[in-house]
């Protein structure tokens, strides 16, 4: 499933080609949202945005379009007349003089007043985001020390997007090592320095997923790394699907470990 950092990007791209351009068309596939066409249709885009996991696109008719790309959903930007790619079904697709942007797969897609966009269920349950321009890091320790988080385990708190939205599985692996917080740590178990860490981390490393297209490995070392003729997917990671390959710092292989039905990654060597 695509992470925060994937769809800030796609929401940049998008917002490129559609920002302030009046809709010539906008078709849906499910039948409930065909009745917004003919408002939406006519009206200027005012902004495309991500939220956490979400994708927002404002009309200035007063409606927004509310997208989650759930595991299969991705959005392509078409010339005219282009053809759509073979094996996806189009799911939403936003015709402008230009181009048009057509989300693939997705299900979860909604019409909302865009003064309401905020009591969207998704929308309404997310904790800090971590790609605002605004957010700091003061305000990131001071969220995840609230005493609400305390009881619980980091890995688990790292994948609910009521505590940093946007974080996904690769974040949540690499972020815990690059904090040096082992996966069945509780908040309350953890010290001033990994609490400073984590913040630290889980705002640079999202920050820096979005810069990089997805390394979350320190640019030093994936640099390194590309230059000896290492694959993207090899260099991109501290530790996430890298099971059995050596910690960059310390040289243990790594471990994979199944919590909750989902897989985190961490060394063993480092994450003590």
């Amino acid at each position: 499933m695509p992470e925060g950092p994937e769809i800030a990007r796609a929401a940049s791209d998008l917002a490129a080609v559609l920002a302030n351009k009046r809709v010539l068309l906008i078709e849906f596939a499910f039948q409930q949202l065909k009745p917004h066409v003919d408002m939406i249709t006519g009206s200027r885009i005012k902004s495309v945005r991500a939220r956490s996991k979400a994708m927002l696109v404002e009309f200035d008719c007063g409606l927004t379009v509310y997208s989650h790309n759930q595991l299969y959903g991705r959005w392509a930007i078409l010339a005219h007349g282009e053809a759509s790619q073979v094996g996806l079904q189009v799911r939403m697709a936003i015709h402008v003089d230009e181009a048009v942007a057509v989300l693939y797969s997705a299900s979860d897609i909604e019409v909302w007043p865009s003064a309401n966009i905020g009591e969207q269920p998704y929308i309404r349950k997310l904790g800090l985001e971590l790609l605002a321009a605004e957010t700091t890091l003061n305000e990131v320790l001071a969220h995840i020390r609230q005493p609400k988080f305390q009881g619980r385990r980091v890995a688990t708190l790292l994948l609910d997007q009521g505590f940093l939205a946007g974080i996904g599985n690769y974040l949540r692996s690499d972020i815990l090592f690059a904090a040096r917080i082992k996966p069945d740590a509780r908040m309350k178990d953890l010290t001033v320095v990994q609490t400073n860490a984590l913040a630290h981390h889980a705002l640079a490393m999202t920050q820096q997923s979005f810069a990089t297209n997805g390394i979350t490995n320190d640019l030093k070392i994936a640099k390194k790394l590309r230059g000896r003729g290492m694959k993207f997917s090899q260099y991109r990671h501290w530790v996430f699907d890298r099971v059995g390959e050596p910690c960059h710092v310390c040289g243990t292989k790594i471990t994979r470990l199944d919590l909750s039905g989902r897989a985190v990654f961490w060394c063993v060597g480092c994450q003590v």
